[in-house]
């Protein structure tokens, strides 16, 4: 009798990825992201396990929104106070905290609870094209080739 192959928190190995993010379009950015972040990519992924890798994105400000998403689309956020909703465009969010923007729609696409923020720590977003992980040597990954 065969069995399904479960992976064990001790024996992932986690890899390191480079994303360029200069125009690609935001959702697709965030889509693939996710994947590679979760492990599905893999085939020793595992649903209850993080068995999926690191991923660092640079030069997020160059993100590309389509249609008329720059300036129609809004993000809503609330300070928690009376009357205190706020609301930017995504143009603006892209312009003043690019990662930020990613950030948030790649953590949308993560499961919601222990397992998916744990996931999300993995992510680091950087608006330019400089990052602070080049002591673990990361692979690029072109994102064309995966769609």
């Amino acid at each position: 009798m065969r069995t399904t192959y479960m992976a064990k928190p001790g024996e992932i190995e986690h890899k390191w990825y480079l994303i360029d993010a200069a125009g690609i379009p935001l959702g697709r950015l965030a889509s693939v992201t996710a994947t590679v972040l979760r492990g599905k990519n893999k085939t020793t992924y595992t649903p209850n396990v993080d068995c999926g890798d690191h991923v660092i994105i640079i030069n997020a400000a160059q993100v590309a929104l389509t249609g008329h998403k720059a300036k129609n689309k809004m993000h809503y956020h609330h300070t928690q106070y009376i009357g205190g909703i706020k609301q930017e465009s995504f143009g603006m969010l892209r312009d003043e905290k690019p990662d930020k923007l990613i950030e948030q729609s790649v953590k949308g696409m993560l499961p919601h609870g222990t397992l998916g923020r744990k996931i999300a720590k993995k992510l680091h977003v950087y608006a330019g094209a400089d990052h602070q992980q080049a002591a673990q040597q990361p692979e690029v990954l072109d994102i064309n080739h995966l769609i």
